[in-house]
């Protein structure tokens, strides 16, 4: 008579991280989703406006006046095109690689939350590193080099809309649009929660930086749009790096300066805040 057999173990075998990365990509990824929506949604009103010149009063708001009024079509079916790829082809599978990173420092999807004191420092830190990455990895892809050949297709938007503000090259989206937004959540060891409402927000900010419009009780977009205009000011976000670095000096001299605050009426500040009347040759 044979002896009999001892029973399996029931425990689990760990799963190996290459699961747990897929397991992550079918089960949250739909939550990283979350800003692409608000993308599209914020971005498409101001599209409305772009390519139809309606409502008319929000085109008493417009920055540089006369420019993509409407926009060519051509130009913006291009722009939308790559913004696609690299919101679904670059930035996507980027995300799944920098989950194992993110386990580092602590499970992205653990279920408790972070209490929302916790939040808003984290908030505050995004912000902060965001503001040194951009600026520098944004100044260097001025480098005459690297502007050629990588940089130049985002400035190819002298008077910028909304939406091209994810029109750029697959390695400046990568260094210069994700990293900056991504590394202070690495740093973190945030929660999935945190990193996706931090998104939201960051594509948020930076389409009203692009859309061409000095809206009402919005932030200023004047910097940025500036910086389209002119390529070799206002290369950060929140101004403080451009400030000790003495890249906003030209600005500081304009109009667009003075317009740069946060409009608190309904009266354009183009026209509380004109521009000075040009000289006669």
């Amino acid at each position: 008579m044979q002896p009999r057999s001892l029973p399996r173990e029931t425990g689990r075998l760990p799963i190996p991280e290459v699961a747990l990365t897929f397991s992550f990509c079918f089960q949250n990824l739909g939550a990283t989703q979350v800003p692409v929506f608000f993308f599209w949604s914020f971005s498409g009103l101001l599209l409305v406006v772009d390519t139809t010149g309606k409502p008319n009063f929000i085109s008493r708001y417009r920055i540089q006046v006369g420019k993509n009024d409407p926009v060519d079509p051509v130009k913006l079916r291009k722009a939308i095109q790559t913004v696609l790829f690299n919101q679904f082809v670059i930035s996507l599978p980027l995300l799944v690689f920098l989950y194992p990173i993110l386990k580092l420092w602590g499970d992205p999807c653990r279920q408790e939350l972070p209490t929302f004191h916790w939040f808003l420092l984290e908030l505050a830190i995004f912000t902060l590193i965001e503001e040194v990455l951009f600026y520098y990895s944004h100044r260097l892809l001025h480098h005459p080099t690297l502007y050629k050949k990588i940089h130049k297709k985002h400035h190819e938007w002298t008077a910028p809309i909304g939406v091209i503000s994810l029109y750029a090259h697959p390695v400046e989206h990568v260094a210069s649009n994700m990293l900056p937004a991504m590394v202070g959540p690495i740093i973190m060891g945030s929660h999935l929660s945190s990193i996706t409402v931090w998104f939201s927000l960051a594509f948020i900010i930076t389409i009203i930086s692009h859309c061409g419009y000095h809206l009402p009780f919005l932030p200023s977009p004047e910097f940025h749009d500036y910086h389209h205009l002119k390529f070799n000011q206002c290369y950060g976000v929140l101004g403080v790096l451009d400030h000790l670095h003495g890249t906003d000096t030209v600005f500081k001299q304009t109009k667009a300066y003075e317009r740069h605050t946060i409009l608190l009426g309904f009266t354009p500040l183009s026209e509380s805040i004109p521009d000075p009347p040009k000289k006669m040759e």
